[in-house]
């Protein structure tokens, strides 16, 4: 896109001299060298993604910057199943894999680098290097990405329309794409689904990148404890965590939920513009994501005091009862939603004894599910470089299928007490608990990656008072 298109108002008029002076004596630009992290693994994947679809072209864009407002746009976060085959966070990015011999040649499109010999480095606000930094350009991508061609993005939309050979392609990433080739329903979502059930199954290299992320999301949480001796509102709290998550990876993975008091109720309140009241509790549902972008997901309900009432420990121990029977069941040959089952029954049986559902079975009956009122959602989704991960997954390998070791999922047993419940005790309305943590399948069992984060409530009682003692004593 030029700088013609995008004029604004303010805008200065450059003289031909300007032009002709800001063009010249300008020292050799230094090239980066070796390979982006983890390129073999981006390489691997693309082969295994040229075994699933062979003599079709492979179309895979990474999307484009979204405006904000007027004339400036939100910051880039490219699309996942393009980086996770490449690695690349540059926007306006399309890999391509061409059909060559019993597999693909790997072509990237990527928008070229002139340096600073012609003026739109200086003049072109949306792509020139002295407004937005330099791009790598198509020679040093190529060798960057470790692929078998770089190509620039101004020859897309010809090489695009004169394809001879059958194509899919990942669709709502790039209207420019999508709108030069024709729609194949039935083909595209194939290829999406083959994708998104690729990113199933985590590697050891994955695993770290995801427990990296939980231990930053762990000293996020431990900045908002701090902040709670002196913080009045949840937009305080959000912008706490969200130092944490730029300081040390790309950003959070998703908007922040810190909701006190009845918010907590609203599963996705990220409004974040509440009071932070001494008596309530704080849902403080957050994580970093990493810059490799794999992301931590993990809810904790902490008492702003540093001391449950009796009701709200009531609540919390029933939950985390929950959350413990539920990670029992995450093992390998287990169904997805084996872990859901059993917390729905601790947390329906809990509800019972607090005089919430007169008949627990029966508001466990597939055709009752009278639970739901109060719990509201299932405890699981996988997890990985998107918060919910592998959602174009077919659904009979997912949230019908077998859990296999590799795959990494939340368990997020929650209940809410609605503050206008007539259905729930007065001393109990306006509560809402989640406990959420993740858990790595493995080949005998389990892991809770993010356990060092205390759950229980007389432990995160401890942790609070201690991470208040540490702050105090500077």
């Amino acid at each position: 896109m030029s700088s013609d298109t995008q004029r604004a108002a303010h805008d200065p008029v450059n003289p031909e001299a300007l032009l002709k002076f800001m063009t010249q004596r300008w020292a050799r630009p230094r090239r980066q060298r070796g390979q982006v992290k983890a390129a073999r693994a981006h390489r691997a994947r693309r082969v295994a993604l040229s075994q699933a679809f062979p003599g079709d072209v492979l179309i895979i864009p990474t999307g484009h910057e979204k405006v904000r407002a007027n004339d400036t746009n939100f910051r880039f976060r490219p699309g996942t199943d393009f980086f996770y085959l490449t690695g690349s966070h540059e926007p306006d990015s399309v890999l391509v894999l061409l059909p060559e011999g019993d597999g693909h040649r790997h072509v990237l499109f990527v928008e070229p680098n002139p340096g600073k010999s012609n003026a739109t480095f200086f003049t072109d606000r949306v792509k020139g290097e002295l407004w937005v930094g330099a791009r790598r350009g198509i020679p040093e991508s190529q060798s960057w990405f470790g692929v078998d061609e770089g190509r620039s993005l101004t020859d897309l939309s010809e090489f695009l329309t004169q394809l001879a050979a059958p194509f899919r392609v990942l669709r709502g990433l790039s209207a420019r794409v999508d709108g030069l080739l024709a729609l194949q329903a039935a083909r595209d979502d194939a290829f999406a689904q083959v994708l998104g059930e690729m990113r199933l199954i985590k590697d050891a290299a994955e695993v770290a990148e995801l427990s990296a992320a939980i231990a930053s999301t762990r000293r996020g949480f431990e900045d908002v404890i701090t902040r709670l001796a002196v913080a009045r509102s949840e937009r305080e709290i959000e912008g706490v965590f969200g130092l944490r998550a730029r300081v040390e990876g790309n950003d959070v993975g998703y908007s922040t939920i810190a909701a006190c008091g009845s918010h907590a109720c609203i599963l996705h309140w990220s409004r974040n513009n509440g009071k932070v009241n001494p008596e309530d509790l704080l849902l403080l549902d957050a994580g970093v994501e990493g810059n490799s972008l794999y992301t931590a997901d993990i809810t904790r309900t902490l008492p702003i005091s540093g001391t449950y009432s009796p009701e709200q420990r009531e609540v919390v121990q029933l939950v985390h009862r929950a959350q413990r029977e539920g990670i029992a069941e995450v093992r390998p040959g287990n169904d997805f939603l084996a872990p859901n089952r059993a917390a729905m029954r601790v947390l329906a049986l809990g509800l019972q004894r607090m005089g919430i559902l007169a008949d627990a079975e029966e508001a466990l009956r597939e055709d009752r599910q009278l639970y739901r009122r109060y719990t509201l959602h299932n405890v699981s989704h996988m997890l990985g470089l998107d918060v919910h991960d592998c959602a174009r997954a077919r659904e009979e390998t997912y949230k019908f299928g077998k859990l296999r070791a590799g795959m990494v999922l939340t368990v997020e047993p929650g209940l809410y007490f609605q503050p206008d419940d007539l259905t729930v005790p007065a001393k109990y309305r306006g509560i809402g608990v989640r406990i959420e943590d993740d858990i790595l399948v493995t080949e005998s069992g389990s892991r809770n990656l993010s356990r060092s984060l205390p759950s229980e409530p007389a432990a995160v009682e401890r942790w609070m008072r201690r991470v208040w003692q540490d702050a105090a004593r500077g």
